[in-house]
């Protein structure tokens, strides 16, 4: 069974400071699962874990992997700059991105960054931003096709994937890029989203292992690394058991010294981009149920809507729901749990066996921590909430405050000229 990592009581201090909805990030569950990311690869001297940065755009989140040795993986200029602005640079940042505007690269080029190239056709597009030279060390995206499968059965369709290149596109584009005069390779990969078992990063490794070792021989290209990317996965429902880092971690091993060593390429580096795994458990919506509707079904209305976390919304996605103080009481009530937006696919919950819920509950919306708020909009002219970071201290401190209606007109340079809107405002504040 799912836990929250807050009590009732703390939540009921915590509104008196910062009202609902908030979402609510574990300093120590964070922290704690960076380490043991770092242990479980530890066998790997290059090894480096490039937090996503897109599943949880926080500069006080992104610190807390810093700290731990995480470099960051990004996919546009914005997260670049954020990344820079904690003083993350050069190999530190990896830049993952597709349809990259030319000025995109520049700027990951001139923080030093390393690029990874998601299309042959890229590379001259690159080479003309960037002045007709390319940086020493260059990563590109492999795409196998078909589908991706394992002993469970069929994972994804990379064939039905936008992105990354064929196999001998790959091989063309080292070419192409030795001539260039890039010295150092990698070869990236993602094949399959949240996958839960431990088998996933092994089976991808093989393959790229093997990958590696034929365009080494074939193209005379030093691979330095090999990018695994993200797709490993958390359990979103309670009866699921989720992944073991640490057998993870020994399998991808066990790949490396049955294809690499033998190959002579021991001295391969082996990165990651995680963001769900790294986060997704350490984040929660917490909201605050304040009507309740009785007709065909049985509704609860929250505070919070799909603006705040989308999944469900958009993909039907499972996110557990504890109704905190309540956490030993029968679950004898089915509710749909529901947002405010003008759209019945708002909610975060249909048919939801739960305790009985009064007005007033607090329910802590589990495994919100990558891909939630992140993902947030301003439909209906919803304001975006605050995220809190709680401290393993057990203090609370805003690392991002809730968005007012004056940051939501912010945009209307001509705000001014409006005397009408500006005097709305300003009686609002």
């Amino acid at each position: 069974m799912k836990k929250a990592y807050v009590s009732k009581q703390q939540v009921e201090e915590i509104v008196k400071k910062y009202p609902t909805p908030f979402y609510l990030y574990d300093e120590k569950g964070i922290v704690e699962n960076a380490k043991a990311v770092k242990k479980a690869f530890a066998w790997n001297k290059g090894f480096r874990e490039y937090f996503a940065v897109k599943a949880t755009p926080n500069p006080k989140i992104m610190q807390l992997l810093q700290a731990e040795g995480c470099g960051f993986d990004c996919s546009s200029i914005t997260e670049l700059m954020l990344s820079k602005s904690i003083g993350a640079c050069g190999e530190n940042i990896m830049f993952s991105s597709n349809d990259t505007p030319a000025e995109e690269f520049v700027y990951a080029d001139k923080i030093g960054g390393i690029i990874n190239f998601d299309d042959i056709t890229h590379i001259e597009f690159a080479r003309e931003a960037l002045g007709g030279k390319l940086p020493e060390t260059i990563s590109c995206r492999y795409n196998p096709g078909g589908v991706f499968q394992m002993s469970n059965g069929i994972m994804d369709n990379p064939g039905d994937s936008k992105y990354g290149m064929t196999r001998e596109q790959l091989a063309e584009s080292f070419k192409i890029l030795k001539g260039y005069g890039v010295k150092h390779f990698g070869i990236h990969a993602f094949l399959a989203s949240n996958t839960v078992t431990n088998e996933y990063y092994p089976t991808l490794a093989g393959q790229l292992f093997e990958l590696a070792v034929e365009l080494e021989k074939e193209t005379g290209a030093d691979i330095a690394f090999i990018n695994l990317s993200g797709g490993v996965g958390i359990p979103y429902e309670p009866d699921k058991e989720g992944n073991d880092i640490a057998a993870i971690g020994e399998g991808v091993r066990r790949e490396y010294e049955r294809i690499l060593v033998p190959a002579g390429m021991d001295d391969v580096a082996i990165y990651t981009e995680m963001g769900r795994f790294m986060l997704g458990p350490y984040g929660a919506l917490v909201t605050k149920a304040i009507h309740e509707k009785h007709i065909y079904k049985e509704y609860i209305g929250v505070d919070a809507c799909a603006v705040n976390l989308m999944r469900p919304a958009m993909y039907g996605s499972y996110h557990h729901i504890t109704v905190l103080g309540k956490e030993n009481e029968p679950l004898d009530h089915v509710y749909d749990v529901t947002g405010s937006l003008c759209e019945n696919n708002d909610k975060f919950a249909i048919d939801r066996k739960l305790p009985k819920i009064d007005m007033g509950d607090y329910l802590f919306i589990h495994d919100a921590g990558a891909h939630g708020f992140a993902m947030g909009y301003n439909y209906n002219g919803k304001l975006w909430c605050s995220e809190l970071l709680l401290k393993e201290d057990g203090s609370v401190e805003m690392i991002r405050r809730a968005e007012t209606p004056r940051d939501y007109f912010a945009t209307f340079d001509c705000l001014p000229e409006y005397a009408e809107l500006d005097k709305i405002m300003k009686e609002f504040e």
